[in-house]
């Protein structure tokens, strides 16, 4: 496997533009259509209030896990907008489906921005009518809302001798905290995969990628993660039993990690970079929750905006969890600097970790002494320029 410069896997193609959903002339409408109908999977926000595209999407991928093309406009969430909300989405996937003569069941629909207003149907059909098909690769930088950079990544890996590209591209920045995989992501491959398969896939790699995140501990009502393989690569059809099927996980994964990397890293306001690596967990479950308990506090958070070494922060949040800790056997490092090893406080020039913790990319240890499983996550620290962003979020 090997990282590439953006594109778009062999048979799909992309279109972005301005459509009035954003002020000025920002692009805020996008597609993603492949050549053929593709494998679909998908997974999506776990919170009550799942905007009108969420369900309408996850309806349609699970009829047959087949798509066609994807359509997403930011600067409207078409969120909490009842029972006109879908009929809105629905709309969307009628007029798409129209203008590529295809099903609109292979339509799928997303939305991010502003929760509770409905969708200007007269916006989206004008963006819709100037949308064209080209290798142009805008679409990253239409789906962003409060992001300072759009988030991609492209890989190329071998399968059956035919070269095969995974390309992904997400939106994120705040009300960012997973309970799937938070924010928008899109994946698409040019492998032939089983649309079983794919959904296995999708489902079981978000754990350890988009579900290890965390901004602001907000989970977002839109958010959801789509993959879609057309098999325009040429490749035999990857299942579980495929010889290569490890090569193509990799990449997958690769993505995806990638991805929900750049998410936190661009979280709102934010000055650092933070990761969280736990060791030594009697189970998976533990190890994912530790790491993401830390990276999510907002004390740590405030912490290391301040460069402030109170460590006594990390053990606030590991004991605050329901994890087995070997409690004489606990270890924590941050930025490097052991400060606990055998749950004993060690000898630490503070003034030498304080300016450690000057670092835009902050690493934070821990070893729970009770096992053998692992977990990272990713985060970022809390700064006043967070505040400022969501308290005039809609001027």
């Amino acid at each position: 496997m090997k990282v590439i410069d953006f594109k778009w896997p062999n048979g799909f193609k992309s279109g972005a533009v301005h459509a009035g959903f954003k002020a000025g002339d920002q692009l805020d409408l996008s597609w993603l259509v492949s050549d053929t109908i593709s494998a679909a999977a998908g997974v999506y926000t776990k919170n009550q209030f799942q905007a009108a595209p969420v369900q309408v999407t996850k309806h349609t991928i699970n009829l047959v896990h087949q798509l066609k093309a994807i359509i997403i406009n930011s600067g409207n969430a078409n969120s909490f907008t009842g029972d006109q909300g879908i009929t809105n989405a629905h709309r969307e996937a009628e007029l798409v489906g129209k203008k590529l003569n295809v099903d609109p069941k292979l339509i799928g629909v997303a939305s991010t921005g502003i929760i509770g207003k409905q969708l200007d149907m007269t916006t989206f059909t004008d963006g819709l009518d100037q949308l064209t098909l080209s290798d142009s690769i805008d679409a990253p930088e239409a789906i962003i809302t409060t992001d300072t950079t759009s988030k991609k990544v492209c890989v190329e890996t071998q399968i059956d001798g035919h070269p095969v590209t995974v390309t992904g591209f997400a939106k994120g920045s705040g009300m960012i905290h997973p309970n799937m995989g938070t924010t928008l992501g899109f994946i698409a491959t040019d492998a032939a995969v089983d649309k079983d398969t794919l959904q296995q896939l999708l489902s079981a790699k978000i754990v350890n990628s988009f579900n290890q995140i965390t901004v602001d501990g907000c989970m977002s009502t839109n958010d959801m993660v789509l993959t879609m393989a057309n098999g325009a690569a040429g490749n035999q059809t990857i299942t579980a039993s495929h010889p290569e099927y490890a090569q193509f996980v990799d990449a997958f994964t690769y993505v995806l990690t990638s991805l929900a990397k750049m998410v936190a890293k661009d979280g709102e306001g934010s000055s650092k970079f933070v990761e969280v690596d736990v060791h030594h967990a009697a189970n998976q479950a533990d190890a994912n929750h530790v790491a993401r308990a830390i990276v999510g506090s907002n004390l740590i958070k405030a912490m290391l905006f301040g460069e402030d070494a109170n460590w006594g922060r990390v053990v606030q949040a590991l004991g605050q969890t329901d994890a087995q800790i070997n409690l004489t056997g606990l270890a924590i490092s941050i930025a490097g600097v052991q400060i606990i090893k055998n749950s004993q406080l060690q000898p630490v020039n503070m003034d030498a970790l304080r300016k450690l913790l000057g670092q835009d990319h902050i690493l934070i240890e821990v070893d729970l002494g009770s096992g053998d499983f692992s977990g990272v996550a990713w985060g970022c620290d809390l700064t006043y320029k967070y505040v400022e962003i969501n308290a005039a979020y809609e001027e």
